[in-house]
C-alpha cells in the first residue's frame, strides 16, 4: 500500500499517463457530457459546450468553444454567461477517481448577465445561494478530499450587462476582469476590475471600478456574512455626469468613491467616502485649486426596508457640513427623519461660487459665517413630507479690490416655507413671518430679503431661493449703473464691460437648474441720466432715459433718448442675449434729428482724420467688434449734413453683417426733389468696395450749382445711377470709381454758355448718358433742345471740370465747347472749317 502512494510512484504514473493521452490522443469529444457535468455540478446551472479539444501544455485541460451558462427562466431567457473561447484545467487527481473534475475556468472576453426581477431579487444571488448549498469542497482542496472541487473562474476583458426585467438597460461594464473562488470550507471570494459605460452613449474616462468580496456559507442569502469593498476611482466628473445622467452637466473634476460593506445581507453596515479633486465648472479656469470630500455611515436593514444611524460629514476648512437620521421603507414608498445642518464660514461658500461660475474674481473675499439646522420628516405610506427648520448668516461682507466691490449684507436670514413671492409694486424691509411648515415639494430654502447699498443713497433688495430641483434670486430697488455691473459680475453673473455712470431703477430676477445649465435671467430695468462708451465708438453715449426689458434670450430697449455723435436719437433696440448660432442680430429703429457725417466719423472711425468710409474698414485696426457685429433695422433723420451737402427726411433700411453693410429702400429729399435708391458696401475686401445704385426726381439744378460754388446751370432733371468704386483714400475712390448716369433737365439755363448773340443758353430739354470712369465723363446719346434749334451732344467733362464737348446740328457739327465749366470757350463751326477738317 505504501508502495502506491508513494510520489516516486504517483510520478511514474503521471507520465506515463500524459504519455499515452499523447500517443492515443482519445476522442475527447466523447467526454464532453462529463465535462458539463462536472461545470455543473459545481456552478448548479445548466452548462452548454459546443466542442472540446484537448490540451496537454502549459497544464493538462480543454478548450472549450461556445461554452453558456444558462440562466434560471425565472430571470431570463438569455444565458447567464456566455464565453466563445474557454480553458478548462483538469484537477488530475481527479483522474485516479475514475471522474473528470476542473480546477480552473478561463473565460476570454466573457459576457455575463446580471438580472433584477421585479421582486427585487438577483439571478447571482440566487446561483450563491444553491452554490452554498451544494456540496463541494474549497478551491485549493486537499488531495485527499473527495468531494468535486469548486472552481476558480476567471474572466478576462469581459462585459457584465445589467437587466431590470426582461429590459437590458444601457448600462454596463467592460474591460472587465473577475474571479470567484471557494476560499475554504465556508467561505467564498471575488474580485472585479472594470469600467463602468453606457452602451447609448460614447463616453471615454469614466474611471475604474474595483470590487473585493468575501462570504460566508448561509442557509439563505439575507444571513449571508460578508466583507465587501468597492472603489471607484479616476472617473472624470463630466464623463460620471454623463454615464449617469445621459448627459455632460458641465462640472470637472477626479472622481474617487470608496465604501465598505459588512455584516450580512439582511444587517448590513455601509461606510462610504468620496472626493473629488480639482471640481470646477468646464468653463472656469482659474481660482486654484479645490477638493470637495465627505463620507458616509449607515445601517441598513433589508428585511425591515430600513436605513438607521445615517450620518454623512464634510470638513469645510474650520466647519463642517451634517446630514443625519433614519429613512424607512427605502424601495417603495420612503418615510424619513433627516437633519441637516451646517456651520461653515462664508469664505468657503465663496471658494465653491468661483469655482462654478465663471467671472469671479479671484481675490473675491467673504467674511462672516453660516449657521443652519433644517429637518425634513415624512411618515412611511403615510401622510405628505414636512420640512422646517432656518438659520442666518451672520456679518456677512463680500469684497474684491481688483472688481472695487464692497458689498456689506450683515445678517441674512434663512428661512423654510413656501416661495417668496416676487413683488415689484413694494420693497420689503423686514423680514417676513415664519411660514407654518410647508410640503417638501413646496418647500423652499428662502434667503433674505436683506438690504444692500449699491450707491450713496441707493439702496437694493437681494433674496434668493433654493429648492432640490434648483434656485432663483431676485433685485429689486435703486442703484448707481457702475456699482450694480460690478456687483453683478463679481458674483459670476454676466454684465457688459462699459464705463458707465447714471442710476437704475430695476426688477430683476435670475433662476437656474443644480445640474449646470445656464441661468436665465429677466426682469426690467428704468436707467437715468446715463453716460456709457460702448465698445467700437470713441466718444460717450449719453442716455437721459430707458426702458429695459430682459428676457433670457434678448434685451429690450424701448423708449430711448439718448445723444451719440452730435445726434439726438429716439427708438429702440433689440439685442440677444447668449446667442450660439450666429445668427442673432441686433434690431433697430432709430430716429434723429440731425446727422453730420463728420460727426459720425468722429464717433465711429478710430483714426478721425481717415475718411469716414474707415470706419468699417478691416484696413483700421482696433475695431473688430464692428467687423463682427450683425445688426438689422431702419433709420431716420430729419437733416442728413456732409458739409455743404444736406438731405433732409432721410429714411433707410439697414443690415451690417460682418463687415458687410447694406443700405436699402434709402430715401431722401435731396436738392428739392427726391431720391430712391440701395448701396452696399464690403469693408471685409481690400480695399473695401461699394456699389449703388438709385434715382432722383425734380431735382432743382440751381441748387445743385450752388453746391458747386458755381452757379453754371438752372433748371429741373430727373436721372438713373449706378456707381461702383474701392479704396481707402479719396484719391484710390476717384481712380477706381466707374458708373453710368441717365439725365433727364427742362426748362432750365447754362448761364456761362452762349452760342449765338451772346445770351445765356436756355435749355428747354437736355438729355443725356454719361458713362464715368479714368476720372471723366463721356456723354453719349446726348439731346439739347434750345428755342432756337435741337443739338446732339458729345464729349468730355473731367473732374477738375475741364471740357470738351462737340454740338451737332442736322447732322453737322456746329460748335466745339472747351475751356472750363466756369469759363467755357464756345467756337462756331464753319463750312470752311468742316472742309479743312476732312481728311
Amino acid at each position: 500500500m505504501k508502495f502506491w502512494q508513494s510520489r516516486r510512484v504517483a510520478a511514474v504514473l503521471f507520465v506515463a499517463l500524459l504519455l499515452g493521452l499523447f500517443l492515443v490522443r482519445p476522442g475527447v469529444n466523447r467526454l464532453r457530457a462529463e465535462i458539463v457535468r462536472s461545470i455543473s455540478f459545481a456552478l448548479a446551472r445548466p452548462v452548454e459546450v459546443s466542442w472540446v479539444r484537448l490540451r496537454l501544455f502549459p497544464r493538462l485541460g480543454f478548450d472549450l468553444e461556445n461554452f453558456v451558462v444558462h440562466d434560471d427562466p425565472a430571470f431570463s431567457n438569455e444565458p447567464l454567461l456566455r464565453a466563445q473561447d474557454v480553458n478548462a484545467v483538469l484537477r488530475v487527481r481527479s483522474l485516479f477517481r475514475g471522474r473528470i473534475e476542473i480546477a480552473r475556468l478561463s473565460l476570454t472576453e466573457p459576457s455575463l448577465n446580471l438580472v433584477r426581477d421585479p421582486l427585487g431579487r438577483w439571478n447571482l444571488a440566487e446561483l450563491l445561494e444553491r452554490a452554498s448549498r451544494t456540496a463541494v469542497a474549497p478551491t485549493s482542496k486537499a488531495g485527499s478530499e473527495k468531494r468535486p472541487g469548486f472552481p476558480y473562474i476567471e474572466g478576462d476583458s469581459g462585459r457584465i450587462n445589467l437587466k431590470l426585467g426582461a429590459e437590458k438597460t444601457p448600462y454596463a461594464l467592460t474591460d472587465a476582469d473577475f474571479a470567484l473562488w471557494q476560499d475554504s470550507e465556508n467561505a467564498w471570494g471575488m474580485r472585479l476590475k472594470a469600467a463602468p459605460m453606457r452602451t447609448d452613449l460614447n463616453l471615454t474616462d469614466t474611471g475604474t471600478l474595483r470590487v473585493e468580496g468575501s462570504w460566508l456559507r448561509a442557509a439563505s442569502l439575507r444571513d449571508t456574512p460578508l466583507h465587501f469593498t468597492f472603489r471607484w476611482q479616476r472617473g472624470q466628473m463630466g464623463q460620471v455626469t454623463k454615464l449617469i445622467y445621459g448627459v455632460d452637466r458641465g462640472w470637472r473634476g477626479t472622481v474617487t468613491i470608496s465604501a465598505l460593506l459588512t455584516g450580512t445581507a439582511g444587517d448590513l453596515t455601509v461606510q462610504t467616502t468620496g472626493s473629488v479633486d480639482d471640481f470646477r465648472r468646464y468653463n472656469v479656469l482659474g481660482g486654484g485649486a479645490l477638493a470637495l470630500a465627505g463620507e458616509c455611515s449607515a445601517h441598513v436593514n433589508s428585511a425591515d426596508h430600513i436605513i438607521s444611524r445615517l450620518l454623512c460629514a464634510a470638513l469645510v476648512a474650520d466647519g463642517v457640513v451634517k446630514l443625519q437620521g433614519s429613512i424607512a421603507n427605502f424601495d417603495e414608498r420612503p418615510g424619513y427623519d433627516l437633519g441637516f445642518s451646517a456651520d461653515v464660514p462664508m469664505q468657503s461658500l465663496v471658494s465653491l461660487l468661483r469655482h462654478s461660475r465663471p467671472g469671479v474674481p479671484d481675490d473675491l473675499t467673504a467674511s462672516g459665517r453660516l449657521n443652519t439646522v433644517l429637518q425634513f420628516v415624512r411618515p412611511p405610506n403615510a401622510g405628505p413630507a414636512l420640512a422646517e427648520g432656518g438659520g442666518q448668516a451672520t456679518d456677512f461682507r463680500l469684497s474684491s479690490k481688483t472688481a472695487d466691490v464692497d458689498l456689506p449684507f450683515g445678517n441674512v436670514p434663512l428661512t423654510v416655507g413656501a416661495a417668496a413671492p416676487s413683488s415689484t409694486n413694494s420693497l420689503p424691509k423686514k423680514t417676513p413671518p415664519k411660514d407654518p411648515s410647508p410640503k417638501l415639494e413646496e418647500a423652499r430654502l428662502n434667503i433674505g430679503p436683506v438690504a444692500v447699498a449699491l450707491g450713496e443713497t441707493q439702496t437694493a433688495y437681494v433674496r434668493g431661493t433654493l429648492w432640490p430641483g434648483g434656485y432663483d434670486a431676485s433685485l429689486q430697488g435703486d442703484a448707481e449703473l457702475p456699482k450694480l455691473l460690478r456687483a453683478l459680475r463679481v458674483v459670476g453673473i454676466p454684465a457688459p464691460q462699459v464705463r458707465t455712470e447714471g442710476t437704475a431703477k430695476m426688477d430683476l430676477q435670475m433662476a437656474g437648474e443644480w445640474s449646470g445649465t445656464r441661468p436665465r435671467s429677466f426682469g426690467k430695468m428704468q436707467i437715468d441720466s446715463v453716460r456709457a462708451q460702448p465698445p467700437g465708438l470713441n466718444q460717450t453715449v449719453s442716455i437721459g432715459a430707458a426702458d429695459l426689458s430682459f428676457a433670457p434670450d434678448r434685451l429690450d430697449v424701448q423708449n430711448l433718448c439718448a445723444s451719440a455723435g452730435g445726434a439726438s436719437l429716439r427708438g429702440m433696440l433689440s439685442l440677444p442675449r447668449h446667442c450660439e448660432t450666429g445668427n442673432c442680430p441686433v434690431t433697430f429703429d432709430l430716429r434723429a434729428d440731425r446727422i453730420a457725417l463728420d460727426d459720425l466719423n468722429a464717433l465711429l472711425n478710430p483714426a478721425p482724420k481717415q475718411p469716414w468710409y474707415q470706419f468699417l474698414s478691416s484696413g483700421s485696426p482696433g475695431n473688430p467688434y464692428l467687423l463682427s457685429l450683425y445688426a438689422a433695422g431702419r433709420i431716420s433723420a430729419k437733416q442728413f449734413v456732409d458739409r455743404k451737402f444736406t438731405a433732409t427726411h432721410v429714411t433707410a433700411n439697414a443690415e451690417l453683417r460682418n463687415g458687410k453693410l447694406r443700405l436699402s429702400d434709402v430715401r431722401a429729399e435731396v436738392w428739392g426733389g427726391t431720391h430712391v435708391g440701395e448701396w452696399d458696401a464690403d469693408f471685409t475686401a481690400k480695399p473695401p468696395q461699394y456699389t449703388g445704385t438709385g434715382t432722383l426726381q425734380h431735382v432743382a439744378l440751381d441748387q445743385l450749382a450752388e453746391l458747386m460754388s458755381d452757379g453754371w446751370i438752372t433748371g429741373s432733371a430727373s436721372a438713373t445711377y449706378a456707381v461702383a468704386a474701392s479704396g481707402l483714400t479719396a484719391a484710390e475712390l476717384f481712380s477706381s470709381a466707374r458708373g453710368n448716369l441717365q439725365i433727364n433737365a427742362q426748362d432750365g439755363q447754362l448761364p456761362h454758355l452762349a452760342l449765338q448773340g451772346g445770351e445765356p443758353l436756355l435749355v428747354r430739354k437736355l438729355s443725356a448718358r454719361l458713362v464715368f470712369q479714368e476720372g471723366a465723363f463721356k456723354i453719349q446719346e446726348g439731346q439739347l433742345q434750345t428755342p432756337a434749334a435741337a443739338y446732339q451732344v458729345a464729349g468730355s467733362a473731367t473732374a477738375n471740370r475741364t471740357l470738351n464737348l462737340t454740338l451737332t446740328h442736322h447732322g453737322a457739327p456746329a460748335f466745339n465747347v472747351t475751356g472750363t465749366l466756369a469759363r467755357p470757350r464756345v467756337r462756331a463751326i464753319s463750312a470752311e472749317t468742316q472742309a479743312a477738317l476732312q481728311p
